[in-house]
């Protein structure tokens, strides 16, 4: 009998064990069986694919950055989504602001998501340093740390950050692309009312991650199965729409360069 392939996941919202029902038998129908272990945050799936407790890692950008670190980039990134690349995450300020540039931040005070969020926080500062201020010093941060451990996948964090900055309790706030389009989109946002003041460099989201002595076969069985997903099939639309993808792609490791400079910009990892 063939063993499962052990798959792990971040549990950051109820919709994951549902999302994984579904992915879980697809692979059972398709002669590829693989078992899902759950965890409550990242640190613990990194460790736990380190040490050979779980095959491949459903990684957050920040859990893939960190699994580069612990095994000297003795990993590859084999799979993610069509909406993982080339995100982008924005500065927003309300729109008769007199904030023009990110330089114009010196003395305001820009609101966050948690801590560890590649998306709204570490990212977003980076771009600020950019400009050469220096966080705490030339501008406040104000960190919204919802659900630390989870890497900024829920939207709880950013949310307040986006409600701090129009109650007036911040200058600016910061934003995934796609939570600036949706939340634009169903009146979260009047974008008569913000405006993006300034936007990242292009950088990639979540990935499935595996250590270099992987089985080259049976990872090859797997990207196989999972490749053959179809948005048009409405079992496999009703988890990609959960999941937020049409299309699941290759891998690559090309997309984590602006992450790796805001944890090293700002001591991370210490």
């Amino acid at each position: 009998m063939q063993m499962p392939i052990v798959v792990g996941a971040v549990l950051y919202d109820p919709k994951v064990s549902l999302i994984w029902d579904i992915i879980r038998d697809f692979f059972a129908q398709n002669g590829c069986p693989i078992d899902v272990v759950f965890y409550t945050n990242y640190e613990r799936q990194v460790h736990a694919l380190k040490h050979g407790h779980i095959d491949i890692a459903w990684n957050s950008p920040l859990a893939w950055v960190q699994l580069e670190r612990e095994t000297q980039g003795k990993c590859r990134a084999i799979a993610m989504r069509d909406t993982d690349q080339d995100r982008v995450s924005h500065l927003v300020v309300p729109s008769g602001s007199e904030i023009h540039t990110t330089e114009d931040l010196r003395g305001k005070t820009v609101a966050v998501g948690a801590a560890d969020s590649p998306q709204a926080t570490l990212i977003p500062i980076a771009l600020v340093q950019r400009a050469g201020l220096v966080p705490g010093v030339d501008f406040q941060v104000q960190r919204f740390d919802v659900l630390v451990g989870k890497h900024g996948d829920h939207v709880g964090g950013e949310l307040q950050a986006l409600q701090s900055m129009m109650s007036n309790n911040a200058d600016a706030c910061a934003m995934l692309d796609l939570n600036w389009n949706q939340w634009t989109t169903d009146g979260t946002i009047n974008p008569g009312e913000y405006r993006i003041l300034a936007t990242t460099d292009p950088f990639d989201h979540c990935v499935f991650a595996v250590r270099e002595d992987f089985d080259p076969q049976r990872e090859r069985q797997w990207l196989d199965v999972l490749f053959s997903m179809s948005y048009d099939n409405p079992q496999h639309r009703e988890m990609m729409d959960l999941e937020g993808l049409r299309q699941w792609m290759p891998g690559r490791k090309s997309g984590f360069g602006p992450l790796s400079e805001a944890v090293e910009g700002q001591a991370y990892f210490g």
